[in-house]
């Protein structure tokens, strides 16, 4: 029998893509921002963390607005040429705005922002393709929690252990090793189980930091900063453009 042409599946999970309202309106919104802030800078970011960047943002709520998500967006609302641009010569800004990077709108000198952001890091745990810093040794006997030195893990996580690549065994319901193991050598290229397993631990691999790339005011022009740039990212791992761009437009 014929299969009936209104019977259709339908997915109430699905959702409607960002269309040109949102990046119109995204643009108008850092239009805005740039007449009423004195400075825009461009920054990049080292080992991409959103609550981070969440962090950075309520630090600067109300002296300052900083965006961070579809780079081709924000760089036409800027102008890229000399035809296009928003204000007199912020087109040199706008032709950076390229990979990891975002905009910041602050009225704050130059220097003040330069201490701010050279003095913001935080540590946080490594991702599957970030560099091991210094080699992890796990030694011998009851494989311990972080969060309490005193307390091995439970018999629980004994799969997940040997899942990650552990030869333990349980001794008296203790995961434990028979000998060491080298979870990573400095310098290793980490894969998803040895990120999971520094995790584990509790050893903190990566830091969280934003590098200011430069700057443009009207009475200045575009001004870099000396020493940074755009390949301040360490592990190139931007956030998630809707998320980010979610974020702004609220």
């Amino acid at each position: 029998m014929p299969r009936s042409k209104r019977s259709k599946v339908v997915s109430l999970t699905k959702t409607d893509k960002k269309g040109r309202e949102h990046k119109a309106e995204m643009i108008t919104q850092i239009q805005a921002n740039a007449d009423k802030w004195q400075h825009v800078w461009v920054f990049s970011v080292g080992n991409m963390r959103n609550s981070a960047l969440k962090d950075v943002r309520e630090r600067w709520k109300g002296t300052g607005r900083m965006f961070f998500g579809r780079t081709a967006v924000m760089a036409k609302a800027l102008g890229t040429t000399d035809a296009e641009e928003y204000k007199p010569g912020i087109h040199k800004l706008a032709q950076r705005i390229k990979g990891p990077v975002g905009i910041f709108f602050t009225d704050y000198s130059p220097q003040e922002v330069i201490d701010w952001f050279a003095s913001y890091q935080k540590p946080d745990f490594a991702r599957s393709g970030n560099v091991a810093r210094k080699e992890v040794v796990l030694p011998a006997g009851p494989i311990l929690q972080y969060n309490d030195p005193s307390s091995p893990f439970p018999s629980s996580m004994d799969p997940q252990l040997r899942k990650l690549g552990l030869t333990t065994k349980l001794v008296r319901g203790v995961p434990s090793l028979d000998v060491p193991h080298i979870i990573c050598k400095k310098g290793d290229k980490l894969t998803s189980e040895q990120a999971q397993l520094l995790k584990l631990i509790g050893e903190q691999m990566a830091t969280f930091k934003i590098r200011l790339i430069g700057r443009w005011c009207e009475a200045d022009g575009w001004v870099e900063v000396e020493g940074e740039g755009a390949e301040g990212a360490e592990d190139g791992q931007g956030a998630d453009d809707e998320s980010a761009d979610e974020e702004e437009m609220r």
